[in-house]
């Protein structure tokens, strides 16, 4: 079947090349601004927003008043305009919250372009972006499929990246038997119904003292200087470390989850009133549950597997997964392993709780 599939990859532009780019996230986040303004306007005066047909045949009239738009790609301030409405149209169906004017201070800038006629393609360790040419790109895996669009980003680290979006043919795996109920937490990441558990690596901890120290030198260091600049570009190194880090280990996992079972069920959290919590917020945000949830689910639209869901306030916990009894005291967290009352089986909490899972999915 087709799917969308993604391919990231650094990229090392020229010192002419990266100019442009720069100059293409500029003009990109000017238009955007330009038609949120006029938008904001109409819908306080009308109660009504315009649409995206009314505002890309106002680019041309824009880059007649402000010459300096047609030194950039065309297509990829049409996407910022279209970008705007996907915003507007995710606001009124109350997905999230109004459209916000973008900032030449975030410390993230991307722009997105289309393919069209030939101008996106790749050869060898060689990518080809429009009004760019040419731009040398780090290749880890082959692309596979045909290229659709080309997003590039410039990250806090001052790393460029491209993501290229493809259409790929991507075949279901052999179907399976195996039902795999798997329950998540901080002390242990992962604990399958079966199988071994997964160690939660806590990267944040782990650089937690080299942060804190490049996050002191900035802060002792002239707000906006070079000096300042270079160590925030340093602390969002290490950030940027962190989270590739906690990506890859999560890649491979549900990877593994994902070829070995035919259904995977697991718990419907809700991680944000979770993470109100100030004493587990922390811990909470860095084993990035809702990364793993999303994983599973596209690898199992892409590889034809299911993915089923317990309710939120399921005692999956408490209940023995032998008898069904449920054992209230359970509920506090300090329990690691209990003995069911009325069977007398000793329980693991997590894997028990993985089982119930398992067959209140089912």
């Amino acid at each position: 079947m087709l799917h969308h599939k993604a391919f990231k990859f650094r990229i090392y532009p020229t010192q002419e090349q990266g100019v442009l780019m720069r100059k293409t996230l500029g003009c990109s986040r000017f238009v955007f601004n330009h038609f949120l303004e006029k938008w904001n306007q109409t819908y306080h005066s009308t109660g009504k927003g315009l649409s995206y047909n009314t505002c890309a045949v106002g680019l041309p009239a824009m880059k007649r008043e402000w010459p300096w738009l047609k030194e950039v790609d065309s297509i990829a301030l049409q996407s910022a305009v279209r970008h705007l409405a996907d915003g507007f149209q995710r606001f009124f169906k109350k997905q999230n919250d109004l459209p916000r004017f973008k900032s030449r201070k975030h410390p993230v800038q991307s722009y997105t372009t289309r393919y069209t006629a030939g101008n996106l393609a790749v050869e060898g360790d060689h990518v080809k972006l429009p009004k760019l040419g040419w731009v040398r790109y780090a290749k880890s895996r082959e692309i596979e499929g045909r290229i659709q669009s080309a997003t590039i980003r410039l990250a806090a680290s001052g790393k460029w990246f491209v993501s290229l979006v493809c259409e790929a043919d991507i075949q279901h795996l052999p179907v399976t038997g195996h039902t795999l109920g798997i329950d998540v937490g901080i002390k242990l990441l992962a604990v399958p119904s079966e199988g071994m558990a997964m160690d939660n690596p806590r990267y944040t901890l782990q650089y937690e003292r080299l942060l804190a120290k490049w996050q002191r030198i900035m802060a002792r260091r002239t707000y906006g200087g070079s000096n300042w600049h270079r160590a925030k570009q340093k602390v969002a190194q290490i950030h940027e470390k962190i989270r590739n880090s906690r990506i890859d280990v999560m890649h491979k996992q549900t990877t593994k989850w994902i070829r070995e079972n035919q259904t995977i069920c697991i718990e419907d959290l809700r991680i944000t009133n979770m993470m109100k919590n100030r004493h587990l917020a922390k811990h909470i945000a860095d084993a990035s549950w809702g990364e793993m949830s999303r994983q599973l689910y596209y690898k199992a639209k892409w590889y034809g597997r299911t993915i089923k869901e317990v309710p939120t306030f399921a005692p999956s916990s408490q209940t023995c997964h032998v008898c069904g009894n449920k054992h209230a005291e359970v509920k506090n967290l300090s329990i690691r392993m209990w003995t069911c009352p009325v069977c007398f089986t000793v329980h693991d909490r997590d894997r028990n709780a993985a089982q119930n899972i398992k067959a209140m999915a089912l």
